[in-house]
């Protein structure tokens, strides 16, 4: 754990003010749900909720079955990071922030195909060197409640493939079994 040097004090309702610059730092906007977590030592933990993250077993097996039958690379992202990947390199993507490409067309709740599946793909991790050999790929929000809770992301292994309209219902089935399992 880092020591920020910022001191709050509860005020009489039992809150406290997580600074600006920590929440700027940390990707938490007015709204985002926080969890609270403590340890024997007294300490109070808040982690960001991510509710798709609670079914990060599950998101991993459901990537593996989507690049089995797809023959295509699967990802399953929350708002802020990559949970599950298959197909593909797990050490390059897996628990990698999320590209700002990608959190606005999760803000703007958008089905993205790349363009005409001849132009690169997306970047989807914030530290994506665009040197990828991938070019067809589809992203299908997972919307749970009316929010945008993560993505699907089938993504070619081959250069020369293309997504068509088999591959795009895929995405969609899978985004939309997820969110409906989100508002059970």
């Amino acid at each position: 754990m880092k020591a920020t040097g910022v001191v709050r004090r509860i005020d009489d309702l039992g809150r406290v003010v997580i600074p600006k610059e920590i929440r700027k730092t940390l990707r938490i906007k007015e709204g985002d749900p926080l969890e609270i977590f403590t340890d024997r030592e007294g300490q109070v933990i808040l982690k960001k909720y991510s509710p798709i993250g609670e079914l990060s077993e599950f998101a991993t097996g459901y990537a593996e079955t989507l690049s089995k039958t797809t023959g295509h690379i699967a990802f399953i992202t929350d708002k802020d990071t990559i949970i599950a990947v298959s197909g593909g390199s797990k050490k390059e993507f897996l628990e990698q922030d999320v590209s700002q490409e990608l959190e606005q067309l999760m803000e703007d709740k958008e089905v993205y195909t790349s363009k005409e599946n001849s132009d690169m793909a997306m970047p989807i991790t914030k530290n994506d060197n665009q040197q990828r050999k991938h070019n067809a790929q589809i992203v299908y929000p997972i919307i749970s409640n009316g929010d945008t809770i993560g993505t699907v992301i089938l993504m070619s292994k081959d250069a020369n493939s293309q997504m068509n309209e088999v591959e795009r219902k895929v995405a969609q089935s899978a985004a939309t079994f997820l969110g409906s399992q989100m508002e059970i």
